[in-house]
C-alpha cells in the first residue's frame, strides 16, 4: 500500500509539471521501457518540452522531438553525454578536436549544424548554465559558449528529450536550433551500481609504426617504417552507483555518483624534424638517433571525474509539493600544445635539455541547485522556483617556462581563472478555459522569469604573463638589435590584470502560452514572449504550431516561429592580451571586448542580439502500435549571427589605436546572416517474434544544408584603413559556418531482446565535412563512413548483468590528412587526422562492464 502511494504522489507531480512548464515525461521512441504498475506505463507517455499541454504525448504533438531512455543510453558503452548523443541522434555533431587550448577540455557539440550556444539546454524542464570557457580556436564552434553536457552523469539521466524545433518564444534565448531537455532519475527505492572498463585497441590506419632513425648518405636523418601502428591507450574505469529513497509517504529521493578516470590516447605521428643544433662542421648531433620522436599528443589527454547528483519531489499537502535537484562536479584533465624542440628560440636548454612539450591543465568545477513548489487548486495551477549554476574553469600551464624570465624560469604556473555564475527565478501559472468556441477547453499558461548573470575573468600570477628582460633562446639579456623572448608561460600565458574583470548583467520575461483543440482534428498552439536585457534592449518573439489529424494513422503537423539569442557575456567581456612579436617588435595584441576603447577604435559598434526566423513542416505515420514514422522538413534563418573578426594588424590599424596601448586586435560583432535547412527522418519498429524474443528496430536520418547568406560591409574606420568583408572574416572562418559539421547523418539499429540476452548493434553513416584552410592545396574534404557499434548484454542474475561491446567495431577512422591535402606540411603528417571528424579519431573502443540492480 505504501508502494502505490509513492507511486500515486509521482504521477501527480509529473501531471502538475506538464500542465505548467513541460516537466512531464515522455514516451520511449528509441526503446520503450517495460514497466512494472499502469500508473508507471502511463507516466512513461506524457512529454516534458514543446507544450504545456496536460497528457500531450510524442506521437501527437505538433513538433518533432526525439527521446532518449535509460536503456538506450546504457547500452552504448559510452560515459561521456555529449558522445552519447552523438552515437544516437542524427542531427547531433560532436567532433573531439586537440591542441585547441581550452577547447580540448570542453569540447562544444552541435545541433543541425548550427552553434553550440543555438541550442537550449534545460535540466528537469528547467534552464540549465553554460560553461566558463570561449571557444577561440579554430575548431568547430569558434567563438561560442555552450553548455557542458559531460559535467552531468550519464547514470543520473532517465531520459533526454530532444525538441527539434525553433522554442524562444516559449523558453527564452538560445533555442535557435532547438531545446535539450535532461530529465533526471526520480525511482524512490532500488537502484543500481556498475563498474565499466575500456580502452582502445586499435590500428592506426595509413599511419606507419616507426621501426628505427639512422643518418643516410647525405647526412640528413632518416626513417625506417613499418605497417600501420598499432596502439592500446586510453584506458578508462568507470564506477556509478545510483539508488532511491523513499522520502516520507509521498515523496522521493534519488542520488547518483560517477567517478571516471580516463588515461591518455594520442593519436600523433613521429617527428620528423632535427631536434637538436647541429655542430660547427654541420653534423647531426647523435642524440638525435635516441630522442623520442613521438613527442607530441594529439588525441584525447587524461581526465579525472568526479559527479554527485540528487532529486528530490515531496508532497507538502494533498494540493502542494516541493520539488528539488542538487549536483557537483569537478574535472581534472590535462593536454598538449605545440612541442618546442632543444633547438627551438622558445626554449631554455638549461631547463629542458632535450625540448619539452607544454602542457595545460584544467581543474573544472560546475555546480547547479534548483528548488521549486508546485501546486494545483480548483482553477490554477502554479511553479515557483529558483536556480543557480555555475561554472569555474581555473587554467594551469605545466611542464613549461617563460622564457624571457631566463634560466631562473619556473616551469609551472597559474594562468588564470575563468567563473560563469546564473540565478533563475521562475514564477509560472496555467489553467484551462472553457471558450465555448473550441472543441476542447483551451490550455492558458503564463509566467515570468529574473535571470541574473555573472562573468569574472581573474588574472595568474604575474610569472605566466610578465616580459622579462632575455633574449629568444632565454640564455642572455637582450641587448641593442637582439629579440626579445614571448613573454609569458610557453604554450598558454596567464590573463594579464589587463584582461581581468568582473561583469553582469539581468533581463526579464514574460510569456504567454495557449492551446487547444479548435476542431476535433485540429489542434492550434500560440505563444508568445517578451525579455528585456540590461545590456542590449528587449526582444518579443512569437510562436504558432498546428497539427491536424487526417486519419487515426496519418497527421499532419507545422509550425513557424521567431527566434532569438541574447550574446553571450563570454562574448561581450572577455578579453585575453599577450605580448607578440612582430619584425622584432614586442606587440599588444589579443581579443578585446566589443565595448571597449580598443574595439571601439576599430569600429565595433557594440553587441546586439542574434534574431531567427524557424519553419518547420512534417507529417507523423503510425498505422499500428509497433510501427512509426516521422518526417519533418525545416528552415532556420538567423540574422546578425555573431562572429570573431580576423586578427586585424597592420600600419593602418596601429594609427587607429595608437593611445588604446594596443597594436592589433580582433572582436566580437554581428556580422554574418545564414540559412540552415533540410529533413529529419525517425522511424522505429518492433517484431515480436515467438521462437526468438523481440526485435526493436529504429532509423533517423538528418540531411542538412549550412549557407553563410550576407555578410556585412565592414565598419567604416576599418574600410577606410582598406579591410574589407575579405580580411575582416576569412572565408576559412565562413566555411567553418557552412561545411564542418555532416551534411547528412543515418543512424540504423537494432536491439534484440531473447531469453537472458539483449543485444545493441547500431551502424551510422556521417556524412562528408570539410577541415577549411586558407589555401586550396591544404583544404581537407574529410570522406563519409559507417561506424558499427555492438553491445552485448547477459542477465547472469535478477540483479546481476554483464556487457561487453565495442564502439567503432570495425576501426574505421577518418582517411588520413597527407592524403586528402595537396601539400602535406610536417604538421600535416605530425597531426594525421582532422579534428573536425564527426566521429573522432581515436579507432575502436573496446569495453566491458559488470552491473547490479536492486
Amino acid at each position: 500500500m505504501q508502494q502505490e502511494r509513492c507511486i500515486s504522489s509521482k504521477f501527480r507531480y509529473s501531471l502538475l509539471s506538464a500542465a505548467i512548464i513541460g516537466l512531464p515525461l515522455s514516451f520511449s521512441t528509441q526503446v520503450q521501457a517495460q514497466t512494472d504498475t499502469i500508473a508507471d506505463a502511463d507516466l512513461e507517455k506524457i512529454q516534458v518540452v514543446g507544450s504545456r499541454r496536460v497528457g500531450r504525448t510524442v506521437n501527437d504533438s505538433p513538433v518533432p522531438i526525439d527521446i532518449i531512455d535509460a536503456s538506450s543510453i546504457e547500452a552504448t558503452g559510452l560515459t561521456e553525454t555529449n558522445m552519447i548523443l552523438n552515437q544516437l541522434l542524427p542531427s547531433f555533431n560532436f567532433p573531439q578536436p586537440s591542441i585547441t587550448d581550452g577547447t580540448d577540455h570542453v569540447r562544444p557539440a552541435q545541433l543541425r549544424g548550427l552553434a553550440p550556444d543555438h541550442t537550449l539546454v534545460l535540466v528537469n524542464g528547467k534552464r540549465r548554465h553554460t560553461s566558463a570557457l570561449l571557444n577561440l580556436n579554430g575548431s568547430v564552434g569558434r567563438g561560442s559558449s555552450a553548455v557542458d553536457l559531460n559535467a552531468i552523469p550519464a547514470n543520473a539521466i532517465k531520459r533526454i528529450e530532444v525538441l527539434r524545433d525553433g522554442a524562444a518564444a516559449q523558453y527564452g534565448s538560445d533555442a535557435i536550433a532547438g531545446v535539450i531537455n535532461i530529465v533526471l532519475k526520480d525511482a524512490s527505492e532500488g537502484g543500481e551500481f556498475s563498474a565499466t572498463y575500456g580502452a582502445n585497441v586499435t590500428t592506426m590506419d595509413g599511419v606507419p609504426d616507426l621501426n628505427g632513425v639512422y643518418i643516410n648518405d647525405e647526412g640528413n636523418l632518416g626513417f625506417d617504417t613499418g605497417s600501420d601502428r598499432s596502439v592500446t591507450d586510453g584506458q578508462t574505469a568507470t564506477l556509478r552507483g545510483n539508488m532511491g529513497f523513499e522520502w516520507g509517504d509521498d515523496g522521493f529521493i534519488n542520488v547518483s555518483a560517477e567517478y571516471r578516470d580516463r588515461g591518455q590516447a594520442n593519436r600523433a605521428d613521429f617527428d620528423p624534424r632535427e631536434n637538436y643544433a647541429r655542430d660547427a662542421d654541420g653534423n647531426l648531433d647523435p642524440r638525435e638517433l635516441t630522442v623520442n620522436r613521438y613527442n607530441h599528443v594529439y588525441g584525447n589527454g587524461e581526465v579525472e571525474d568526479y559527479a554527485l547528483f540528487i532529486n528530490a519531489g515531496k508532497a507538502l499537502t494533498e494540493n502542494v509539493e516541493f520539488y528539488g535537484t542538487a549536483g557537483a562536479s569537478t574535472r581534472d584533465s590535462i593536454s598538449g600544445g605545440f612541442y618546442r624542440r632543444a633547438q627551438d628560440g622558445r626554449n631554455i636548454v638549461t631547463i629542458y635539455p632535450d625540448g619539452f612539450l607544454p602542457q595545460i591543465t584544467t581543474d573544472i568545477t560546475d555546480t547547479s541547485l534548483l528548488a521549486g513548489i508546485k501546486g494545483y487548486g480548483n482553477v490554477w495551477n502554479y511553479d515557483l522556483s529558483v536556480t543557480h549554476g555555475g561554472n569555474k574553469l581555473e587554467y594551469g600551464v605545466v611542464n613549461t617556462l617563460n622564457t624571457s624570465v631566463g634560466p631562473t624560469s619556473q616551469t609551472s604556473f597559474d594562468a588564470g581563472t575563468l567563473e560563469y555564475n546564473t540565478t533563475v527565478v521562475n514564477a509560472d501559472a496555467s489553467r484551462l478555459v472553457d471558450t465555448g468556441v473550441f472543441y476542447s477547453e483551451m490550455n492558458f499558461a503564463m509566467g515570468a522569469e529574473y535571470r541574473h548573470e555573472s562573468y569574472e575573468i581573474s588574472a595568474g600570477e604575474e610569472a605566466s604573463y610578465l616580459q622579462g628582460p632575455y633574449a629568444a633562446g632565454g640564455l642572455e639579456i637582450a641587448g641593442e638589435g637582439d629579440t626579445l623572448a614571448a613573454a609569458g608561460s610557453q604554450v598558454f600565458p596567464g590573463f594579464t590584470p589587463a584582461s581581468a574583470g568582473d561583469n553582469s548583467r539581468h533581463n526579464y520575461s514574460f510569456y504567454v502560452d495557449l492551446e487547444a483543440d479548435v476542431l476535433e482534428n485540429w489542434n492550434v498552439a500560440v505563444a508568445g514572449r517578451y525579455e528585456d536585457y540590461s545590456d542590449f534592449g528587449s526582444t518579443f518573439n512569437w510562436k504558432l504550431s498546428n497539427r491536424v489529424t487526417i486519419t487515426d494513422e496519418f497527421a499532419l503537423r507545422a509550425s513557424v516561429s521567431t527566434g532569438f539569442r541574447a550574446p553571450s557575456l563570454q562574448q561581450q567581456y572577455f578579453t585575453s592580451i599577450s605580448t607578440v612579436f612582430i619584425d622584432d617588435v614586442p606587440t599588444e595584441t589579443g581579443t578585446f571586448a566589443p565595448s571597449s576603447e580598443v574595439a571601439q577604435a576599430l569600429g565595433s559598434p557594440g553587441l546586439d542580439a542574434e534574431e531567427s526566423t524557424n519553419y518547420s513542416a512534417g507529417f507523423t505515420y503510425s498505422p499500428t502500435a509497433d510501427f512509426n514514422l516521422t518526417v519533418d522538413f525545416y528552415r532556420i534563418d538567423i540574422d546578425d549571427r555573431i562572429v570573431l573578426s580576423n586578427n586585424l594588424s597592420g600600419e593602418a590599424i596601429t594609427a587607429l589605436l595608437a593611445g588604446t596601448g594596443a597594436t592589433q586586435g580582433r572582436f566580437f560583432l554581428n556580422a554574418i546572416d545564414s540559412r540552415t535547412q533540410g529533413v529529419d527522418i525517425v522511424s522505429t519498429y518492433t517484431l515480436q517474434t515467438a521462437e526468438w524474443g523481440a526485435f526493436n528496430f529504429n532509423l533517423g536520418a538528418n540531411f542538412n544544408d549550412n549557407e553563410v547568406t550576407d555578410v556585412i560591409d565592414a565598419p567604416e574606420v576599418l574600410q577606410n584603413a582598406g579591410f574589407d568583408q575579405d580580411n575582416l572574416f576569412s572565408g576559412v572562418e565562413l566555411r567553418r559556418f557552412e561545411s564542418s559539421s555532416p551534411d547528412n547523418k543515418l543512424n540504423l539499429g537494432v536491439t534484440w531482446n531473447y531469453d537472458r540476452y539483449t543485444t545493441t548493434l547500431r551502424t551510422t553513416r556521417y556524412g562528408e565535412v570539410e577541415d577549411p584552410a586558407s589555401t586550396a592545396a591544404t583544404n581537407e574534404i574529410i570522406p563519409a563512413e559507417w561506424i558499427t557499434d555492438l553491445d552485448v548484454n547477459v542477465a547472469l542474475t535478477e540483479g546481476l548483468s554483464v556487457s561487453v561491446g565495442a564502439n567503432n567495431l570495425f576501426d574505421v577512422y577518418p582517411e588520413a590528412s597527407r592524403y586528402l591535402v595537396e601539400s602535406p606540411s610536417t604538421f600535416t603528417n605530425l597531426f594525421p587526422y582532422s579534428g573536425f571528424s564527426p566521429y573522432g579519431f581515436t579507432g575502436r573502443y573496446v569495453y566491458g562492464k559488470v552491473t547490479y540492480r536492486f
